[in-house]
């Protein structure tokens, strides 16, 4: 698993200044740096992350999201995650992460939201 490729897909949303990164693979310590490197050129007001093909994320993955939410958060960026897996939810939650980024079920409650 620790050897799979990370897929992000970047779609409009439905309504102006709204994101969607669709990933597709484990968030880890091989796929990290691709991740960063997508968050950060990314630079519209509203970002969801899509997590919906996502089955496994590390403490290397986690620890790129939040960066990734601080990084937002200095230039007033909303970023929001959606589609949570077990395995993610539960270690965010373990990790309280989830207190500090808001999490949708769904892509479409996360589009709601922004």
């Amino acid at each position: 698993m620790e050897n799979e490729n990370l897929q992000i897909v970047v779609a409009s949303g439905n309504r102006d200044g709204q994101k969607i990164m669709r990933l597709k693979g484990p968030l880890n310590i091989h796929t990290v740096f691709g991740f960063q490197a997508a968050v950060r050129a990314e630079n519209s007001p509203g970002v969801i992350l899509d997590f919906t093909g996502v089955p496994f994320i590390d403490s290397a993955g986690l620890g790129a999201l939040v960066g990734a939410y601080v990084a937002a958060q200095k230039v007033q960026r909303k970023l929001v995650v959606a589609g949570l897996g077990t395995q993610v939810k539960a270690l965010m939650e373990m990790t309280k992460v989830s207190q500090l980024i808001k999490a949708y079920d769904t892509v479409a409650e996360a589009e709601e939201s922004l």
